[in-house]
């Protein structure tokens, strides 16, 4: 059974090619994406995601709200911070507001869909 992803970012063109490498891998496939945070919370009560790949710094609503948020209606799901900012401040954040990993937007495709998989490990 494939990882289901959901991806949130404000940027249509970076959206595109994470989908496009997600795809790629044999084991997942994304199942939806969205660029902002309301439309982030819409689709994971709908669609029930197994990773949720979320950006940090969007409009509307900021990924550590986004993800307080999803995790208040929907304890146990499982969300990957990915960001531009290497910021401790930022990685802080949005651990605490229950994501479980946190990476660069700079890694290569290894290291992302390594991290993915690690993210829809944990219990």
């Amino acid at each position: 059974m494939k990882t289901r992803v959901l991806i949130v970012d404000d940027h249509r063109a970076f959206r595109d090619v994470l989908i496009t490498t997600i795809n790629r891998q044999t084991d997942m496939e994304v199942v939806g994406d969205a660029a902002d945070g309301e439309k982030a919370i819409a689709l994971t009560r709908e669609l029930l995601p197994d990773v949720i790949l979320m950006d940090v710094k969007m409009p509307i609503m900021d990924g550590t709200e986004t993800t307080s948020r999803i995790l208040a209606e929907i304890p146990g799901m499982k969300i990957l911070a990915h960001s531009i900012y290497a910021d401790d401040q930022f990685m802080a954040g949005m651990m605490r507001a229950g994501a479980l990993g946190y990476i660069l937007k700079g890694c290569d495709t290894e290291e992302l869909c390594g991290a993915i998989r690690k993210v829809a490990g944990s219990p």
